[in-house]
């Protein structure tokens, strides 16, 4: 099932099942947004998509239209933004086959000449034991925080890079999305395409720095998907520069093209006892093998990303836009 946030014709935050043919979109009655939808269902023990389709609603929007307007938020939110909290996992993608071929002998290679560097060392241990047996917990993945859904962009909004920053770039990636349930369980109510979003100027400096170069902004859906994922997963990045196509590749992600499996990457994230806190949300990105920035391409303010994954539904278009950083030197006051 594919699911949506959208505000209705009074501006009022809903929630609506698209339908198969993704022409129009059934308003759910009674709900103010997914979280509300996901908490119904975990208090009546059925899976999500049971849920909306229980759920009465007769009205029907044009999807098309609704994404032309800019109606159309991102699949889940928490009300309060503090208690959403949106991080990632990286080295995980493996990507083409000959990639992943040439990836396996520079890290034999490596290995051999005591060259490995940390970030290359974490990937091997990644491809080693990432995908251990199902409820066993294998290698730790990179982790990293993003920051609370203050940050969240909607689908067709800009993506503000702040001054300070060195670059804006894409990452076309996995979503799942989750609540914590009262019992402190956490429920994935399913995934959605991302754009990560992330300064690659300022990581490529010193790995050290990538904690810095993650706290920006990031942009999530359209549409939430319910159940199990196909393993092997392809899409499409593109970047537009007034109107016209720069840079376009496909990507690949699902777990046939990862080194960790979803389940590994979930219970390293969930295992904090912090993050299980009832009530709580979690966009959790689950990392690319695919970049702009990797090809030599430097967005500027006014492209457009678009990230097509078909499996999940309409593509993830958002605007680039530099913005001030609205903090200076000396800015903090002593009390």
């Amino acid at each position: 099932m594919r699911l949506i946030q959208l505000q209705d014709d009074a501006g009022d935050v809903r929630v609506g099942v698209v339908s198969p043919d993704g022409a129009q979109v059934r308003l759910l009655d009674g709900l103010d947004g997914t979280y509300a939808l996901a908490s119904v269902a975990i208090a009546t023990g059925r899976s999500l998509a049971d849920e909306a389709e229980a759920t009465p609603g007769a009205t029907r929007l044009d999807y098309p239209a609704l994404l032309a307007a800019g109606r159309v938020l991102p699949p889940l939110q928490h009300p309060d933004p503090a208690h959403c909290l949106v991080t990632g996992t990286g080295l995980t993608h493996l990507g083409s086959a000959a990639a992943r071929d040439a990836m396996h002998q520079k890290l034999q290679q490596q290995a051999e000449e005591g060259s490995l560097t940390d970030s290359m060392r974490m990937f091997q241990w990644g491809v080693e034991g990432g995908m251990p047996a199902p409820g066993k917990p294998g290698a730790q993945p990179e982790w990293f925080y993003k920051g609370d859904g203050g940050i969240l962009a909607a689908p067709g909004a800009e993506l503000a890079s702040p001054d300070f920053a060195l670059d804006g770039g894409e990452e076309p990636e996995l979503v799942g999305l989750y609540l914590i349930g009262p019992d402190g369980t956490p429920h994935r109510l399913g995934f959605a395409i991302g754009n990560e979003f992330s300064d690659h100027v300022t990581e490529r400096q010193n790995y050290l720095y990538l904690a810095h170069s993650k706290l920006r902004a990031c942009a999530v859906g359209p549409e939430l998907r319910t159940g199990a994922l196909p393993r092997d997963l392809r899409g499409t990045s593109r970047l537009r520069r007034d109107g016209a196509v720069v840079w376009e590749k496909p990507f690949l992600t699902g777990e046939a093209n990862m080194c960790h499996s979803l389940e590994n990457l979930e219970y390293h994230h969930f295992k904090y006892a912090a993050h299980r806190r009832p009530g709580d949300v979690h966009l959790h990105f689950f990392g690319t093998a695919t970049l702009s920035f990797a090809d030599g391409v430097r967005a500027q303010p006014g492209d457009e990303f678009e990230i097509e994954l078909p499996e999940l539904g309409a593509p993830l278009r958002n605007r680039l836009r530099a913005v001030a950083a609205g903090f200076a030197p000396g800015g903090v006051r002593a009390l």
